[in-house]
């Protein structure tokens, strides 16, 4: 740590109640402690921040008994805020102790400008600040959607305290998240889908979307682009399937795990997806509605277009995460093996 950050955690330190109540609103003081879901100001009890010097140690240091994570002030300020320039973490340290920004030694360097709202580095930002899915309430919640995915699977990930603004109140939260990038085929992520989780369980013992309006948000650029579960970069993918909604190709996914899926996370998305090289066999999921029959129609033409078959895959129910539900994985299996291609078939269905 530079003597700049050190004296800046000091000074936080001195006043580290203060600084709780602001940066970590979610706890309450107990005795020495404040007491706090996380780091990210997340509801509960595991961590814990010192608030006055004793035999154990300095004020402001904090752990967390259930991550492991440990550090100071400036690290709850960085990611409370979801700050990840430490000149963003210091500036709202100093502006918080009301101490005067320093002069910079370049009089012509630029700061790093924030990223804009809704842009892929944004996506990019957030997605680097959440933590793989194992052990987490994405996992338990993809569980209880009978959606089982190998821990290979890069493209997702879970946050503990992400941000939701009513969009009609303007009322902001955090809530946890399953995090899905969205991708390019060369791996860049340019977007992202969020679905907000309940923190407890509902009525089935299972984790649940949060009771807001809209618990499923995307933001970045969507357009040719998809969440990639099964892409192998720089290899040919010449069978592949497509679909709009994310628990629909993960679906797929749970039955087929050698079989790379796509989801464009709406119609108008789905139409416009950018084929892999190499594809010559593409399945579509299909979706009841019109916008989706129209998305499948457009995409059909253009893989027609490109050389490509495309075949549509169609569900017992409304969808094919209902059929794995309700049907069970066996019987998706089954129903599957008649619309696949037999080739496909004997090479993506376990069963044969």
């Amino acid at each position: 740590m530079t003597g700049s950050a050190s004296e800046l955690a000091r000074r936080l330190g001195e006043h580290a109640e203060a600084v709780c109540r602001e940066y970590l609103s979610n706890g309450q003081r107990s005795g020495n402690h404040w007491i706090v879901g996380d780091v990210r100001n997340t509801r509960g009890r595991s961590m814990h921040v010192r608030l006055k010097a004793n035999a154990k140690g300095l004020p402001g240091k904090w752990v967390d008994e259930q991550s492991g994570e440990h550090g100071d002030l400036l690290d709850a300020i960085r990611e409370s805020c979801g700050l990840l320039e430490f000149r963003d973490v210091a500036d709202e340290a100093r502006r918080f102790l009301a101490m005067p920004r320093p002069q910079a030694q370049d009089p012509g360097a630029q700061r790093q400008p924030a990223a804009a709202r809704g842009s892929p580095e944004a996506a990019r930002r957030l997605f680097g600040m959440s933590r793989p899915i194992a052990g987490t309430l994405a996992e338990r919640y993809l569980a209880g959607r009978g959606i089982l995915l190998t821990a290979h699977e890069r493209a997702l990930r879970f946050h503990p305290g992400c941000y939701y603004r009513d969009l009609v109140t303007g009322e902001m939260q955090t809530l946890p998240a399953l995090i899905a990038a969205v991708t390019s085929l060369d791996g860049r992520i340019t977007g992202l889908q969020r679905t907000y989780l309940s923190s407890g369980l509902d009525p089935s013992g299972k984790v649940g979307k949060a009771p807001i309006p809209d618990p499923r948000r995307s933001l970045g650029h969507l357009l040719g682009n998809g969440i990639w579960l099964g892409l192998d970069l720089g290899t040919p993918v010449p069978v592949m399937a497509a679909g709009e909604g994310f628990e629909t190709m993960a679906s797929l996914r749970t039955v087929m795990p050698a079989l790379p899926v796509a989801a464009a996370t709406s119609a108008n998305h789905l139409a416009g997806l950018t084929f892999p090289p190499g594809c010559r066999r593409l399945y579509i999921a299909a979706d009841a509605d019109a916008a989706g029959r129209h998305g499948i129609e457009r995409l059909s033409r253009r893989a027609g277009e490109a050389g490509i078959l495309a075949l549509a895959l169609r569900p017992q129910l409304g969808d094919f995460n209902d059929d794995l539900l309700h049907l069970g994985p066996t019987h998706l299996a089954a129903s599957l093996g008649d619309q696949l291609v037999p080739e496909d078939a004997r090479r993506f269905l376990p069963s044969g």
